[in-house]
């Protein structure tokens, strides 16, 4: 089979070994004579996993012991609605700054939430989301401001967080770049991530919640509560045990290969290695502006749309997939999450050459 690069933002590329190691435990997962997707969520064999899986997120995002873990399902989007249900207690009022669509649609939920109020406290729509916005001193007090680290679409990223929150509880969408890039756990007080970016199969979300923010509200559904999905270790009703498992899977690569350290350095090489070349050319570019860009979801254009489907045609008959925008933006995208290889990379810039010079290289 032709070596086969995927570009796509979820789901998105796993680590090679990973796949292999499902593929000879999916039988019989240790030696038990049961598939991983057959065995009991009350078993030794799938809390010992699940154990494991906490134990090695936590060490790698050195996630402190007053955060509770959650594995939960329902994507990133169930938790724009559950983060205020149980966050916006005080106040009933949360802020958030408006990074594109992501962002757009986690205001959209909240304002869903009965008596909560949603303030846009700092956006960037004026640049057409390919800058970051400047976030004014938050003067009001907030049950929380929230955050999307970055943002797929439109491939802008914060590599530091804004200083002129004033003490305001952080909760983080980390979504599409966690343990792709270092954040210190100690500056939210809580963070959510879909699996199906970087982490592994869509089906499970992670959430690192601060446990003095969590106050049981026996009003809230139990499948809506995080006091009462923590009380249950996650395993409210049958967890998403296959999604966990192939997560656990990752969590140790990520260990063998150094860690998230050591995955922000390959992605700032993997990311440095493509925009030299966007920047560079006479037919591509990146509209992010550079001290916006993400190093994980990385849009461009050639500013003819018609050019830009002839290049993704061109590019998936040469075994580069999945490298189409977002429907709301067109253009290009190249999604490259921990697990996608550098060399695929320098493949996409080797095609995008050679394609640049067989259309004469004008925009």
């Amino acid at each position: 089979m032709a070596q086969i690069y995927n570009f796509s933002a979820g789901p998105a590329v796993l680590p090679a070994s990973v796949i292999r190691q499902v593929q000879s435990e999916l039988v019989s997962y240790k030696n038990s004579g049961m598939s991983i997707m057959e065995i009991s969520h009350r078993s030794s064999l799938y809390t010992d996993m699940e154990a494991e899986a906490e134990k090695n997120l936590r060490k790698l995002m050195s996630i402190p012991d007053e955060y509770d873990v959650l594995f939960l399902q329902g994507g990133g989007t169930l938790q724009f609605a559950m983060v205020p249900f149980n966050l916006a207690r005080k106040n009933k009022r949360a802020g958030f700054i408006d990074t594109g669509h992501w962002a757009q649609r986690a205001i959209e939920e909240a304002r869903l939430v009965p008596e909560i109020k949603a303030d846009i406290v700092a956006s960037a729509s004026s640049t057409n989301y390919t800058t970051l916005p400047d976030v004014p001193n938050l003067e009001k007090e907030y049950d929380y401001v929230h955050l999307t680290l970055n943002n797929t679409i439109e491939g802008t990223m914060y590599r530091e967080l804004p200083n002129a929150l004033n003490g305001q509880i952080l909760v983080g969408d980390m979504s599409s770049n966690i343990m792709a890039q270092r954040y210190n756990v100690g500056d939210f007080g809580l963070i959510y991530a879909g699996a199906q970016k970087n982490i592994g199969p869509a089906g499970m979300t992670v959430v690192i919640v601060k446990h003095e923010l969590l106050d049981d509200r026996p009003e809230l559904p139990a499948m809506l509560s995080y006091v009462k999905q923590a009380a249950k270790h996650s395993a409210l009703n049958t967890p998403p045990v296959f999604a966990i498992y192939v997560a656990g899977l990752v969590f140790k690569w990520l260990l063998d290969q150094g860690g998230v350290d050591e995955m922000q350095k390959r992605n700032e090489k993997k990311a440095e290695f493509l925009y030299n070349y966007l920047d560079s050319s006479r037919l591509f570019s990146a509209p992010v502006k550079k001290d916006a860009r993400s190093i994980t979801n990385i849009p461009f254009v050639t500013g003819n749309e018609e050019l830009d489907q002839r290049f993704i045609v061109a590019a998936q008959e040469n075994g580069l997939v999945n490298l189409k925008g977002h429907r709301s933006v067109g253009g290009m995208r190249a999604s490259l999450y921990n697990a996608f290889p550098f060399e695929g990379v320098q493949k996409l810039v080797e095609f995008m050459e050679k394609f640049e010079q067989s259309v004469g290289g004008n925009r």
